[in-house]
């Protein structure tokens, strides 16, 4: 029994959305949306060149949007450095005096921690906000 062209369309985007399960490719999700546009594209009657076209441009297109906004984003974040991934960044610490080699150290979750402030910012006591996790050490910026 033959398969549809929507009907196959919609699997092709099915197995993409899959596959990017798997993988944690983004741009996979990109693909199945361009899938998807094919199979409207089946739904709406046009020819298979249309369906390919339709699909090409909208994979196409969403790549490219994806991609753009990557990179108008800037660099990924450092696990050290992402929210999402450590709890502690956007915590306020409390920095009595700094030490002459840049570090001061400070009271955080119960235990002394060693902070130090963030390059081209001027060390001075107070509160200060986390900004990364550098190893053992919390690099801070002031409020």
């Amino acid at each position: 029994m033959p398969v549809s062209d929507f009907a196959a369309w919609w699997i092709a985007a099915g197995l993409l959305v899959a596959a990017e399960m798997f993988t944690g490719t983004f741009y996979l999700l990109m693909l199945a949306v361009g899938m998807t546009a094919g199979a409207v594209a089946a739904h709406l009657g046009l020819s298979q060149t249309a369906q390919m076209a339709a699909a090409a441009i909208v994979s196409a297109a969403a790549v490219f949007a994806c991609y753009w906004i990557r990179q108008r984003r800037g660099r990924d974040l450092s696990p050290g450095a992402d929210p999402s991934v450590n709890f502690d960044i956007g915590e306020t610490v409390e920095v009595r005096a700094w030490k002459t080699d840049g570090t001061a150290s400070v009271r955080y979750r119960g235990a002394p921690w060693t902070a130090i402030c963030r390059p081209g910012a001027a060390p001075a006591p107070g509160p200060h906000r986390v900004a990364e996790i550098v190893g053992s050490r919390l690099l801070v910026d002031p409020v």
